[in-house]
């Protein structure tokens, strides 16, 4: 068994949390990271009050998350994380990695825009789904039934300028498996980890 970092990359609204539950469904053994859920952590615990409180926030969710990568490795454990990672974390990744003797795999997954951004924005709307994701004010216990009404919404256009210029579909550490996640009913899970096992 190789020490392995897995990077669910890729455009979001993807399934990347599914493609991670199907991962751990075969390789129980593989903590999972997520900068999302230290996010929404971070947001219960200390709330912000506007954009910059949030965006100082989603600042200390990535220090946090790259300590608590480098924790892991340092205890040789395999790892998951999953994020539409792009070059701005590319540098860090592949240097705790090489540091700590990682071989990083990459599953990119990719997909038709206009889809992929219905699909966002249904996952924005989902009451199930953090709050702190849709509105510039949050504190721990706010409640909004009628998700409509967030103003912190992902638009049409930025959502496609983020997908078009971040190069969230481009990203790559280490060998890659890049799936077209269009329609969920042709992806071929089997194929994907037994590929994935294969490096494993």
């Amino acid at each position: 068994m190789k020490k392995t970092l897995i990077l669910l990359a890729g455009y979001p609204g993807t399934g990347k949390t599914y493609m991670c539950n199907k991962i751990l469904e075969q390789e129980k053994d593989f903590q999972v990271i997520s900068q999302d859920d230290m996010k929404e952590q971070l947001w219960d615990e200390f709330g912000f009050d506007n954009m910059e409180e949030k965006t100082a926030l989603e600042n200390k969710s990535w220090t946090l998350y790259y300590e608590q990568i480098e924790d892991a490795m340092n205890q040789g454990k395999r790892l998951v994380s999953d994020y539409p990672f792009s070059e701005k974390q590319r540098g860090k990744l592949k240097r705790l990695c090489e540091e700590y003797g990682y071989q990083p795999v990459t599953i990119r997954l990719v997909g038709d825009l206009e889809v992929l951004f219905g699909r966002s924005k249904q996952r924005d709307l989902d009451t199930s789904r953090h709050l702190g994701h849709v509105v510039s004010r949050y504190h721990k216990g706010d409640v909004l039934l009628d998700r409509t009404k967030g103003d912190c919404f992902v638009d049409y256009d930025i959502f496609m300028d983020r997908c078009r210029n971040r190069g969230y579909g481009e990203f790559c550490l280490g060998k890659l498996i890049e799936v077209d996640v269009t329609d969920y009913s042709k992806i071929d899970y089997d194929k994907i980890l037994g590929q994935l096992k294969k490096w494993l």
